[in-house]
């Protein structure tokens, strides 16, 4: 199996290690990757030899290949998987699949010929919690799920305004980066279609006024302030997530945002996420109230529970989940990309991925706007 991979970073690194565990004789022949550092992360989860590109359309014309691994700064997938796409090469896609309005109008033209299958990067969909949740909707036993609320309190918040995520200009803004994992598994979960979105979004702790660039070691505060290097590693025990200082003036990105969501049905879903919440604060999940019954689960606890309406009764799963790469879901999406280059079909197809970066875009317009917005 010989794969062409587009961006050598961290996520390519993490899921070329889940695809060797279940396919040690996958071969990469070719990475295209400008930056020389490429060559050490490669290195780090594969052990053959591969040939470097720094331009894709050269990679793509040197050899055959049995799929594409696409993980690059956000806001060059677009035009990057449009060339793969162009080769029908079965392609795993790192999220989100587009950072603009003209940028999923492109990719939705590009697979008009696409003939082959991608696989975008939402591991959550397919998590084993995940998977249970949908087999107990599916079955019935909620009746008709009519609301929904889901959170994500995300506990490592920091590394979106550490580092190159702070440049809400490559990445698209933190609806794109988070939100399009918790709207795509509410949007699997629910088997509904999104109409409309209601958003807003704030940024009431990562702001100041410290100068563009600053770095956290060249700062004055370095052994004071909460976000330092040094605090959070030798006063609140926590993992550092970068070197540049979260309160510059050039830091963008929100630190908090609320949604109401409206399906065709005209069930809605209330979301919530927020970026400062830290430790045992940490929070993911939904909470899906039906008819007949109500099911919540949070990855960070690792439970499901299901509550009947009929009788008093409680049902719950435990999960031991948390030390797994987004609690198990990477190495389910990793296998089921190998299947669909064996000829398999997608658990998380690119209509998915369209579908979630619309319903983020709306949000980011709906907050930016102040109004309900058709997604």
């Amino acid at each position: 199996m010989k794969l062409l991979i587009v961006g050598m970073g961290l996520r390519a690194s993490v899921m070329l290690k889940e695809m060797r565990k279940l396919e040690p004789d996958l071969e990469v022949c070719a990475v295209c990757d400008p930056d020389p550092a490429a060559r050490d992360r490669l290195a780090e989860a594969y052990t053959g030899e591969a040939r470097f590109f720094g331009n894709l359309t050269d990679a793509l014309d040197w050899q055959t290949y049995d799929g594409a691994m696409l993980a690059t700064r956000c806001n060059l997938h677009t035009e990057l998987a449009s060339l793969i796409m162009e080769r029908n090469l079965p392609l795993f896609f790192e999220k989100p699949v587009g950072i603009s309005e003209s940028q999923i109008a492109a990719l939705e033209n590009a697979a008009k010929s696409y003939t082959s299958q991608a696989v975008c990067s939402f591991p959550l969909r397919v998590s084993p919690l995940c998977t249970l949740a949908r087999e107990i909707v599916l079955s019935g036993a909620l009746g008709e799920v009519e609301q929904a609320q889901a959170v994500n309190n995300v506990p490592y918040g920091g590394v979106y305004y550490h580092n190159w995520y702070r440049d809400d200009s490559v990445t698209g803004g933190l609806w794109l980066q988070k939100a399009t994992h918790d709207f795509d598994y509410a949007i699997f979960l629910l088997g509904r279609q999104p109409a409309e979105i209601c958003a807003m979004d704030a940024k009431r702790v990562f702001s100041g006024s410290k100068p563009a660039g600053l770095l956290c070691k060249d700062c004055e505060e370095y052994r004071t302030c909460p976000e330092s290097p040094y605090v959070l590693k030798n006063i609140r025990y926590e993992e550092v997530t970068g070197e540049y200082c979260c309160f510059g003036e050039d830091v963008g990105n929100q630190d908090s945002g609320s949604a109401l969501l409206r399906f065709d049905t005209g069930m809605h879903m209330a979301y919530s996420q927020n970026f400062y919440a830290r430790k045992a604060a940490a929070k993911r999940g939904i909470r899906l109230l039906g008819t007949r019954g109500t099911l919540e689960f949070d990855w960070y606890a690792g439970e499901l529970a299901v509550y009947s309406h009929e009788m008093p009764k409680v049902e719950r799963h435990s999960f031991d989940a948390k030390k797994m790469g987004h609690f198990g879901g990477d190495r389910a999406l990793a296998g089921n990309f190998l299947d669909v280059v064996r000829g398999g079909e997608s658990a998380a197809p690119l209509g998915a991925g369209i579908l979630s970066a619309k319903v983020c875009l709306a949000a980011e317009k709906s907050s930016r706007e102040n109004r309900f917005v058709a997604v």
